[in-house]
Parts: C-alpha cells; sequence; structure tokens
C-alpha cells in the first residue's frame, strides 16, 4: 500500500505524443506533395500513428486519475492530451478524405498547409522538450500562433477560390471539406499552444 502520495512527470507522455504529430505531418506533407499514388499508403500510415495517440492518450488519461501530485495543473494536462489528440484526429480526417474522395490533382494550398502543419508540429516538439526541462517555452507557443494565422489565410483565399472558379458543385464540396479538416488541425495545433501558455501563466 502507496501511503506516500507520488508525483508523475507526464512530459514523457507529451514528448512523445508531439513526436508522432510530427511524423503524421511529415507524412501527410509528402503524401500530398508526391500526389494521389502516395495516399493511400500514407493514410495507413497515420491511421496507425492516431491509433498509437490514442493509446498514449489513454495512458495519460489513466495516470491521471491514480496520481495525487502532478507536475502542473491536473487540469493542463487534460486539455494539453484532449488538443493533441484532436490534431492528429483532423489530419487523420483529412488525409482519409483525400483518398475517399479520390481527389485527381491536389490543389496547391492543399500542399502549402500540409508544410505549415509540419512546421507546427515540429515546435510543438521543441516546446514540450522546453517544458520538460523547465526553459521557457512562450516563444514556441507564439510561434505556432503565427504559423495558425498563415494556415488560416491561406484556407480562407481557397476556399473563397473555390466558389468562384469550381463550375463542379460536387467536387466543390469535397474540397471544401479537406479544407475545413486541414483548418480544424492547424486551429488544435493553436488550442495546445494556448493550452502552454495557460500553463506558462499559473506556474510563472
Amino acid at each position: 500500500m502507496r501511503l506516500l502520495p507520488r508525483t508523475e512527470k507526464f512530459y514523457h507522455f507529451f514528448i512523445e505524443q508531439a513526436g508522432l504529430i510530427h511524423q503524421a505531418a511529415q507524412i501527410f506533407r509528402k503524401a500530398v506533395e508526391n500526389g494521389p499514388s502516395s495516399l493511400h499508403e500514407a493514410e495507413m500510415a497515420i491511421a496507425r500513428l492516431e491509433q498509437k495517440g490514442d493509446e498514449i492518450i489513454h495512458e495519460v488519461f489513466t495516470r491521471l486519475n491514480q496520481t495525487f501530485i502532478t507536475p502542473i495543473d491536473p487540469e493542463d494536462i487534460h486539455s494539453l492530451a484532449s488538443h493533441m489528440d484532436d490534431v492528429l484526429d483532423a489530419m487523420e480526417e483529412a488525409i482519409h478524405r483525400i483518398v475517399a474522395y479520390k481527389i485527381p490533382i491536389i490543389p496547391k494550398p492543399v500542399v502549402q498547409v500540409g508544410g505549415i502543419l509540419e512546421n507546427c508540429a515540429l515546435v510543438l516538439q521543441k516546446a514540450f522538450a522546453a517544458l520538460a526541462e523547465d526553459k521557457p517555452l512562450l516563444e514556441h507557443a507564439i510561434e505556432i500562433n503565427r504559423l495558425e494565422e498563415q494556415a488560416d489565410h491561406l484556407i480562407r483565399a481557397a476556399i473563397a477560390d473555390l466558389f468562384e472558379t469550381e463550375k463542379d458543385p460536387i467536387t466543390l464540396m469535397k474540397l471544401k471539406e479537406i479544407y475545413e479538416y486541414l483548418e480544424s488541425a492547424t486551429d488544435y495545433c493553436e488550442d495546445v499552444a494556448d493550452a502552454l501558455q495557460n500553463v506558462i501563466v499559473k506556474n510563472g
């Protein structure tokens, strides 16, 4: 029987999850750059990463329920884990729809946002490494917010262009939905950054 309260670092779970997000973003970006021949394999690879991510999040929540003392507010641990899970889910949904809808030519904005997602994922890795080492991480959170805004502008312009130039309503709906999932992925990255800033405020 454990008489003393125990503490769990949790940081290694976040670092592992950030690594999965980065892998998924890399796979996505390379697949949309290479075109339809690479997409099915990328979809399966990202699905496997998403499943691993689910296992990590489940472990985080299990440990959280069993731990008396946590390095940061339990509410923040839950928020960080949930938003990171959302990022992987949105990427999986985006690649799934590109495959399912049999998009013959990947639009340039999809490739551009894929690159932004990869950059966001890289910054997330740096941010969680900084959190684990008790180093400043505000600059990383700010950079993720900047990248999200960049993606937002790209996607808004792409959707506006769709309504102006795409004559086939079915194709328009398919591409709009893909753009919206990509926007969700970058929005969720920003949610992680906002949760990190909340940690900074509470523990500064």
